[in-house]
């Protein structure tokens, strides 16, 4: 269980990791794209693929080691389990966002995100 103070400083204690989880997706996106479409890339081959699919899980499984849970990586959204007012909720952090700004209940999904 995280506070919110404990969420956010998490956050920005692991934006190096985001930032890395980012540009292995976009890299992979690319390289995936351009070996679909052309049979070769500036970023390599199937090889490549591999080397940055196990990254890129590597990365993920960093999260998960901090009880985070990766609920997407395009775009990267994560939850932090918490509560709030007695109720189990998730902070709820996705890409772009400076800070956490948004939780929901945790039977509610990202439908119910109310901001913080």
């Amino acid at each position: 269980m995280f506070t919110l103070a404990q969420a956010r400083h998490l956050v920005a204690t692991l934006r190096p990791r985001v930032d890395e989880l980012i540009r292995l997706r976009a890299d992979l996106a690319e390289l995936r794209v351009d070996l679909a479409d052309h049979g070769v890339s500036a970023l390599g081959g199937l090889a490549e693929v591999k080397a940055l699919e196990a990254r890129l899980h590597v990365v993920v499984d960093e999260f998960h080691q901090h009880e985070i849970a990766v609920k997407g990586i395009a775009p990267v959204l994560l939850d932090f389990p918490g509560e709030r007012d007695g109720r189990a909720v998730l902070w709820c952090w996705l890409e772009g966002d400076t800070d956490i700004r948004w939780y929901h209940r945790v039977e509610c999904g990202f439908a119910g995100r109310r901001p913080v």
